[in-house]
């Protein structure tokens, strides 16, 4: 089918001829939803359906994507390439694996779909197989179940709804029917001395436990890996915000529904809010733009106190939306596991390094996003504001050290300490030069060691 037309410009004739011909294939080959399609003009991209009516519009109004060349959203597939002995073999392999990836990600969302509208069975009309899916997956996360026992409960599930249901019959079948939405993790294997993560150009290095004794020449004979590691990627599931019109206008409330009286009721009325907001305009005059805190600690997931065993969550907070919802449980998201049995320590750069490299793209370039609630594409950008953590912990995310006789942050050579004589421990002293240089605590001696304390506090660094 000829496809020139899509250069052609869209008040010629060629142009409105090749719109009816794109319309008249998309009525009879595409599957609609509602009435509805995928729109491929320069702003909607494949990513919004329109009903047939607003579909010919944009095409006129927009222009269609001049790369869709092949309408793989509107079910048409890729004719197979004919090629002759003398074609490399390179290009074979990409035309081919080309073609492969183009019809993966067109059936991942056809699966999406077709989830969402079959009913649970047959006369269920409350239920779709997605949403059932859904609903069990909230009570699994909330709850804190295990994948055993949610499996256990979805063979019962199964066993007692009626014939030809279409509900899962395992966790692992279910996690694939979400896979699609963007809720997928990558589970990444790491050296068992915090080293490195076997990623990228480390990704072919050996880094499983041996099945049997070490000298053993057989090189099949591996077990489990040796340390694992869990991310969740963050830029897919910002994404998924913005595409709840809800959330996305929550994600602007920092602008828009915050009330300015020079009060500080929020991050956003912070002087470091204010202080990025002048040295980098360009950022900050995009109110959809992401700013996040970032908090890790260990813990133990067994619950016992015999136990030292330390696993390391690391959790993002959104600080652009209202402080009635920023702290909820709903909107703080787990961005990776660093998984224990020892605290990683000062070597915790090495696993934060997938999440740092989305931040830098987010900071550095961002990433295309739809906003459902202006119902159009902006670039979304996003930076790390500040960082939740206890004292040791924040020694591990900024690789400095939290003992011994400089262990101030902001004192640092100017810290004052006493060295117990007989426990031999530092402890820290003259802590009232933080207050107000009129504070009657300054002056106070008896109630403290014994003498006044007139400094002036070191001026923090600013990073």
């Amino acid at each position: 089918m000829d496809r020139s037309w899509m250069n052609a410009h869209r008040i010629s004739e060629e142009y409105e001829k090749g719109v009816s011909v794109f319309l008249q294939y998309v009525k009879e080959k595409s599957k609609s939803v509602n009435r509805t399609y995928f729109c491929p003009c320069v702003c909607c991209v494949n990513q919004i359906r329109q009903d047939l009516g607003n579909l010919h519009d944009h095409l006129f109004m927009f222009g269609i994507m001049r790369t869709y060349t092949v309408w793989t959203w509107h079910r048409e597939v890729l004719d197979q390439p004919t090629t002759s002995r003398g074609t490399n073999y390179v290009d074979e392999w990409m035309s081919d694996h080309l073609e492969d990836m183009i019809r993966d990600v067109a059936n991942l969302y056809d699966y999406l779909i077709n989830d969402s509208e079959q009913p649970l069975y047959p006369s269920c009309s409350n239920f779709t197989r997605l949403s059932a899916t859904l609903k069990l997956f909230s009570l699994k996360a909330r709850n804190g179940w295990t994948d055993k026992s949610f499996t256990e409960l979805l063979e019962l599930l199964k066993e007692m709804l009626p014939e030809n249901n279409t509900l899962s019959i395992c966790t692992y079948e279910a996690k694939n029917i979400l896979c699609p939405m963007g809720l997928e993790y990558q589970k990444i294997q790491a050296c068992p001395n915090d080293c490195v993560l076997y990623i990228k150009e480390f990704a072919s290095l050996n880094r499983f436990k041996k099945k049997s004794d070490r000298n053993t020449a057989d090189e099949g004979n591996y077990g489990a890996p040796a340390k694992v590691m869990w991310y969740f990627p963050i830029i897919p599931r910002f994404k998924c915000m913005f595409s709840v019109k809800e959330d996305g206008k929550n994600l602007k409330w920092h602008v828009v529904g915050r009330k300015c009286d020079n009060l500080f009721r929020h991050p956003a009325d912070s002087p470091q809010w204010k202080k990025i907001d002048e040295t980098f305009p360009e950022f900050g005059a995009n109110p959809r733009n992401l700013r996040l805190a970032l908090a890790t600690d260990g813990m133990n997931p067994y619950g016992n106190l015999s136990s030292k065993h330390s696993s390391w969550p690391v959790m993002l907070m959104i600080y652009n939306i209202s402080p009635l919802l920023c702290m909820k449980r709903k909107c703080v998201m787990l961005s990776m596991t660093i998984s224990g049995p020892k605290q990683p320590g000062n070597d915790i750069d090495v696993y934060l390094k997938p999440l740092i490299d989305d931040l830098k793209l987010l900071w550095e370039e961002g990433v295309e996003v739809f906003d459902s609630d202006v119902e159009q594409n902006f670039h979304l950008r996003a930076m790390l504001f500040c960082t939740i953590n206890d004292f040791p912990a924040y020694g591990n995310l900024s690789s400095y050290s939290v003992k011994g006789h400089y262990a101030c942050p902001i004192c640092e050579e100017n810290t004052s300490y006493l060295q117990l004589k007989h426990g031999q421990k530092t402890v820290y002293t003259r802590h009232r030069i933080f207050l107000p240089r009129n504070h009657s605590y300054r002056r106070l001696k008896k109630a403290f060691n014994g003498s006044a304390e007139d400094e002036v506090v070191s001026k923090p660094r600013n990073g």
